[in-house]
């Protein structure tokens, strides 16, 4: 039986004594899945993976989106694989060091969105023995059951436009990022997408607001002027400290998080000298809508009523 630890906050457990280097079964895998759709955020402690086994890994859950610009080095087999950091090597970030650092969630710019992140923590920054770079997390569940419930009936069925170059513009603005702007290429690779804005989740069939403000643009159904309104509204509203929790990283911990019902954001509460040092691999949910798929979860969930 797998041992679930839950935080004691509105997100986040914490599962031990996994080796995730090793394949899960069927129900294995199922335990997973039901403990990250109530918990949102799994923290695996002391796990030791190469890039094959992490890999591996996160390919249980979808298909690994990549692949990422941000390569660990030139010769690394597994280009899906990326880096977060601001460690330099001959004058150059090896990875992305302004990653994350606003609200969003990861792939609701694509037609397949994200599911989940899979996060390799190799150097964590300390300062004064206490560690930074945390991760910040909201649920997006609790965020719909507060809703007022004539804004809940109001929105039911309406969709929302996600763009990748509203968070691409918001990097180069606001901090300083040093990339280009979107060429037409680029934007013609990734056009905007639409996605409903209550989605009811897959594998806890609970109804989530699925609207983050590093790339949702527009309430379709809305005149614009009243889109704004509401999305302002909307983004305000789900980031109140009663939907928040915070992960503190030690070195060689395993995190996945959910992304459809969640929001995240890095805490950059480090100097460029506190070296934080993560890989990443960003798993698509190219499985999780599956029925056959969910069926060991169906089957799991059903035994224990």
């Amino acid at each position: 039986m797998l041992t679930v630890e839950p935080s004691g906050g509105v997100l986040g457990a914490t599962v031990p004594g996994l080796d995730l280097a090793e394949p899960f079964s069927e129900r294995l895998l199922a335990e997973v899945l039901l403990a990250l759709g109530k918990h949102g955020v799994l923290r695996f402690p002391d796990q030791h993976l190469d890039l094959l086994a992490q890999k591996r890994f996160s390919e249980q859950f979808g298909e690994i989106q990549g692949p990422s610009n941000h390569k660990i080095d030139p010769n690394n087999p597994y280009p899906e694989i990326d880096i977060l950091s601001n460690l330099k090597e001959n004058g150059r970030y090896i990875g992305a060091p302004d990653a994350g650092q606003d609200w969003h969630t990861d792939m609701t710019y694509r037609e397949v969105p994200g599911f989940v992140n899979v996060l390799y923590g190799l150097r964590i920054p300390h300062r004064d023995g206490k560690p930074l770079g945390g991760t910040e997390f909201a649920n997006m569940r609790l965020a719909y059951e507060g809703l007022p419930a004539e804004l809940r009936s109001r929105l039911d069925g309406m969709t929302a436009t996600h763009n990748i170059e509203k968070f691409w513009e918001h990097m180069r603005r606001v901090h300083n990022s040093p990339r280009p702007p979107m060429t037409d290429e680029q934007r013609s690779r990734r056009p905007p997408v639409v996605h409903p804005l209550f989605l009811t989740h897959p594998i806890t069939g609970e109804k989530i607001l699925y609207c983050n403000p590093g790339f949702v643009v527009r309430i379709n159904e809305l005149p614009e002027r009243e889109s704004d309104e509401m999305l302002d509204y909307l983004f305000a509203h789900q980031l109140q400290p009663q939907f928040r929790w915070t992960n503190v990283w030690a070195e060689n911990d395993v995190l996945i998080w959910d992304h459809l019902g969640t929001l995240h954001r890095a805490i950059a509460d480090y100097a460029p000298d506190e070296i934080r040092l993560i890989r990443r691999c960003q798993v698509r949910a190219t499985k999780v809508f599956d029925p056959e798929y969910l069926r060991p979860v169906r089957e799991l969930t059903a035994a224990a009523t």
